[in-house]
């Protein structure tokens, strides 16, 4: 049970929590609609109430205290908890477009040949994908949810398995022959479409015995290429097992090699609180395709 007397006031609260957002002073009250003067008596009297510096002089702006960056990262959540609930309640039937973000390898290679179907169960429910290679805030910009690549252990969000990403190899059956598997040796003999800058494909391939500077290899700059490379028969390709099962069922790759690590994998990552309905539908509707 929260002791509602112990809690310094809301107004309190939410000055500093603006002017930490913002990094200064005239930012928060612009923010608040109100004047500078405001916000700063505001938080000299919450620093005062609980016996700690929080902010202070940096520049033209203002920096945190190790006290001020602790008690931010929780009302950072808290207000957006807050905020959630309260646009989860005035959306009511009439729900915005349900904002993803994710990779665009992974929205190409799994999510569009699947949203048929999501559409065919909810026509009345719009999607608004926004690839994007880095990990974003989903509450600074406004996301219901991510698919992210890793370990399921980001701070401050909640991770939901989604579908396998452990890495294969992965070759056209124009260039692997008959063969269903490749020896280390044999692999080293033919041609490799790349990724630049992949520390996860290159330690998978030093696992299989492959050392990546030594191959005959392309570098590409994205996974869609790499692909659509192996595809054409120009080189063995390294992958996460679900970017390439529709290639792989469909005849156009063959895994050849493959990795038994459950980790990394791609995970439906949420904030903690309540969802919209449409995001809770969209969020069901991957959990059946999982």
């Amino acid at each position: 049970m929260i002791n509602w007397r112990s809690l310094p006031s809301l107004s309190a609260l939410r000055a500093f929590a603006a002017t930490a957002e913002a990094r200064g002073f005239s930012q928060a009250a612009r923010a608040l609609n109100v004047t500078h003067a405001a916000v700063a008596q505001q938080v000299r009297a919450l620093e005062q109430e609980l016996g700690h510096p929080l902010v202070q002089r940096d520049g033209r702006g203002v920096s945190l205290t190790p006290e001020g960056e602790q008690l931010y990262a929780a009302l950072s959540e808290g207000f957006a908890a807050l905020q959630r609930g309260v646009e989860a309640l005035l959306d009511g039937a009439v729900d915005r477009p349900v904002k993803v973000t994710l990779t665009a390898s992974f929205a190409a290679q799994w999510l569009m040949p699947r949203l048929k179907d999501f559409w065919d169960r909810h026509p009345d429910i719009g999607l608004s994908l926004h690839p994007e290679p880095r990990i974003v805030d989903l509450h600074r910009e406004g996301m219901d949810l991510g698919i992210r690549y890793g370990n399921g252990d980001w701070p401050g969000v909640e991770a939901t398995y989604l579908a396998p990403a452990r890495l294969v190899v992965a070759g056209a059956p124009s260039l692997l022959g008959g063969r269903t598997t490749l020896t280390a040796e044999e692999m080293r003999g033919i041609d490799w479409v790349l990724a630049r800058n992949w520390p996860e494909q290159d330690s998978f391939l030093r696992q299989l015995g492959l050392e990546p500077q030594m191959l005959s290899r392309t570098d590409v700059s994205g996974e869609e290429l790499a692909i659509a490379a192996a595809r054409q028969g120009l080189g063995l390709v390294v992958e996460s097992e679900a970017l390439v099962e529709a290639e792989v069922r469909e005849g156009r790759l063959r895994v050849v090699q493959e990795s038994r690590a459950r980790l990394p994998a791609y995970f439906m990552v949420t904030l903690p609180g309540p969802q919209r309905a449409a995001a809770r539908a969209f969020l069901k509707w991957l959990k059946s395709q999982a």
